[in-house]
């Protein structure tokens, strides 16, 4: 229970993080990038729990899955951050970073 607990609290503090990243590049970026970066967190979201739901499968019936599934949210939304923070640090005229 309390490894559920510990587990469920780190991917809180990870998806907090996300949303700052989230709230700042979308302050930073273009209209138009601003309505893509909307579009793409909805199906980013969506493929990160699909893909949690997929890779934690063989622990539905067990007392171990919510740890289980709230570290694979943890790891991709970690994952997502520096994405995010990547394109917020992104040097102006980089045609790589997207929103510009």
């Amino acid at each position: 229970m309390e490894l559920n607990e510990d587990a469920g609290n780190d991917f809180t503090k990870s998806d907090k993080r996300l949303n700052e990243i989230y709230r700042k590049l979308m302050a930073k970026i273009s209209p138009e990038g601003q309505a893509r970066l909307r579009d793409v967190e909805k199906l980013w979201i969506l493929f990160r729990d699909q893909e949690c739901a997929f890779e934690t499968l063989g622990t539905v019936e067990g007392s171990i899955h919510p740890m289980v599934l709230f570290i694979c949210k943890t790891r991709l939304t970690d994952q997502r951050v520096k994405d995010l923070e990547d394109q917020l640090n992104c040097q102006e005229g980089d045609l790589s970073c997207g929103g510009q």
